[in-house]
């Protein structure tokens, strides 16, 4: 007999015939001889309209007063699913997140799962029952160790239910939605999106964070840290759905089911080269024509880094291009830049306007990984301020979802690793030397994400020195602002006789003010130093586990790009994702573009009942 968690959204369980439908769907599986712990969502729209009768009472409700309104909607909706199962035969009890053991941190709003104490839960099990638990709740321990209903944000069901089946030990967690599965991208935008019948965990966490709607990405997070199976499933049909694959199960640690270490891992590639090319001309092609030269010459390149610089387009408007690749072949890579550059009309130059173009061997990459880096913002801070107490000068900086990675010179490369190792209490198995990243049975592109909310904001002519990207992260972090893509531009400026660099990164629209008055006190430091804020953008990026070892995969995407004349403003890539930077207006066509260009359309009917977008 096998325990199962089960998750119904608000939309499966929206009125009483789709209660009763749900109801069915679990006494079959019960009959089937499985344990059953069923989470369930509020009621259709009912928190968008609890949320709407507060914002009618006060414009800014205490949020406290928010979780003891909100946590209510899933109270109805449990206990109207027990009864339905009662209905047919099915023995079910109804419990609450603080009911069912689920205590969080106190903090309102989006606290954290610590722990769930599965005592109670077990003993109906035990006793034959169908456990009805409220998703999105738990319970923390106030002033004085008062009991404080808590709830866990956006999300929260979905977090609740894996997190449930990682401390049951649950044969599986399914995510029961109104669409068969996670698609390729966005059926709203792309009309042949197709299903996914597998998907890895890291590659889900990246389409989540990029705004898959179909899991939360801390949902993600637990499954992948306690090697949780997931699958996503239609409440409407009995198809199997999108399996996520992760590692093989892990034990909760003491420091808080999803408060644990963010960091499971590091690794030092070493031999490593890079090759910046700088005052490339803006416009169509450039990416492409560049990349597509070092594939056809055998050249595998690694992360990718595209900035944009001052200038008004048709009147210096210039970028600069970074990327590293084996330091063996930084001779052939440097001889095709040459030629690429000059079949361009962008001839080399040593003073005054042109492209110039600047080869360094004898580096080494340091990588730290985990799930859901990006998303807690004092990760990359905590590894830079680490590397810069050690001394260690960053070259060049890649970020992801679940891995940020950065280039030091190669005689600090040991010393980085020992020192990141030490900064996220890592152990030696922990640690990895020139790893192999191939996953040759791996496609390189399993699905392409549009995000519309980001904005694209730079720290003009800041100290090139150990410690500046670590300070512009850290008063980012310390305001609780999340970083994506961050690009340390290869350009130096010289004024004074002192060397200063300009650092761009996206983060979300709505938190571009926040980011600019964190940044004034430290900018006001460095002389000359600016905020800016660049044009309205769309981030286009492709994710696949397989991009490491087919070469290729980027020059593809910035061809398909240039042959719809849409322009690339910036580019980050890291192992598995590789993002692209375009002007607002284009995004959807971008999206579409990257999509049929790597062949994940098809003639598949994508959609259920519902409103669900899956990617």
């Amino acid at each position: 007999m096998a325990l199962l968690v089960q998750k119904f959204g608000g939309t499966s369980v929206a009125d009483v015939e789709r209660i009763q439908a749900v109801a069915q769907r679990v006494a079959r599986c019960r009959e089937d001889g499985h344990e059953l712990v069923v989470v369930v969502s509020a009621m259709g729209h009912t928190t968008d309209e609890l949320t709407g009768l507060a914002r009618a009472l006060c414009s800014e409700p205490p949020q406290r007063e928010m979780d003891m309104l909100l946590s209510t909607g899933e109270q109805v909706s449990i206990a109207l699913l027990s009864m339905a199962l009662h209905a047919l035969g099915v023995p079910a009890v109804s419990m609450t997140g603080t009911q069912a053991g689920i205590v969080t941190e106190s903090s309102h709003g989006r606290a954290r799962i610590l722990e769930i104490r599965t005592e109670r839960l077990r003993r109906l099990l035990d006793d034959g029952h169908v456990v009805v638990v409220a998703g999105f709740q738990g319970t923390s321990s106030g002033a004085a160790g008062t009991p404080e209903i808590t709830t866990l944000g956006r999300g929260g069901s979905d977090t609740s239910a894996v997190a449930l089946a990682a401390a049951l030990g649950a044969e599986a967690c399914e995510i029961y939605t109104d669409v068969p599965g996670v698609l390729t991208t966005d059926p709203r935008k792309v009309a042949d999106a197709q299903f996914l019948d597998t998907v890895t965990c890291d590659e889900m966490l990246e389409l989540a964070s990029l705004g898959a709607a179909v899991l939360h990405p801390r949902a993600v997070e637990i499954a992948r840290n306690y090697g949780v199976p997931l699958v996503v499933r239609s409440s409407w049909s009995e198809a199997p759905g999108t399996r996520l694959t992760s590692g093989s199960p892990q034990p909760i640690g003491s420091g808080g089911l999803e408060l644990g270490k963010p960091v499971d891992g590091a690794q030092l590639e070493t031999h490593q080269a890079v090759v910046a090319l700088s005052h490339v001309p803006d416009r169509p092609g450039v990416a492409a024509q560049l990349f597509e030269a070092l594939g056809a010459a055998g050249l595998n390149v690694d992360l990718i880094v595209q900035a944009t610089h001052e200038g008004s387009r048709g009147d210096g408007y210039t970028n600069d291009i970074a990327f590293t690749l084996p330091e063996a072949d930084l001779d052939h890579a440097q001889l095709v830049c040459r030629e690429v550059l000059s079949a361009m009309g962008a001839p080399l130059v040593e003073d005054g306007a042109g492209a110039r173009l600047q080869g360094e061997g004898g580096l080494a990459k340091l990588s730290i990984s985990g799930a859901g880096i990006m998303g807690r913002p004092g990760v990359a801070a905590r590894l830079f301020d680490t590397l810069a107490r050690s001394g260690v000068n960053l070259r060049l900086i890649a970020t992801s979802e679940v891995k940020v990675s950065c280039l030091v010179a190669g005689e600090q490369g040991q010393r980085a690793l020992r020192a990141a190792a030490e900064a996220f209490e890592l152990h030696e198995g922990q640690l990895r030397h020139n790893p192999e990243l191939c996953r040759l049975e791996a496609p390189p592109v399993r699905g392409v994400a549009l995000d519309r909310d980001q904005a694209q904001v730079s720290v003009r002519r800041v100290p090139d020195r150990p410690g500046t990207a670590a300070a512009v992260c850290r008063a980012l972090a310390d305001a609780g602002i999340s970083l994506d893509a961050i690009v340390q531009s290869e350009r130096t400026h010289t004024e004074a006789g002192q060397l200063s660099r300009d650092i761009s990164f996206t983060l979300r629209r709505d938190e571009r003010s926040r980011a600019e008055r964190a940044l004034a006190p430290l900018l006001r430091q460095w002389p000359g130093s600016r905020f800016e804020e660049g044009p309205a953008i769309a981030r286009i990026s492709a994710v696949g586990a397989g991009m490491p070892c087919i070469p290729g995969t980027a020059a593809r995407m910035f061809r398909c790009l240039a042959e719809a004349a849409i322009n690339i403003e910036m580019i980050a890539t890291s192992e598995i994702r590789t993002s692209c930077v375009v002007a607002a207006d284009d995004g959807v066509r971008a999206l579409q573009t990257v999509h049929a260009a790597f062949g994940l359309g098809g003639a598949v009917s994508h959609r259920a009942e519902g409103t669900e977008a899956p990617v």
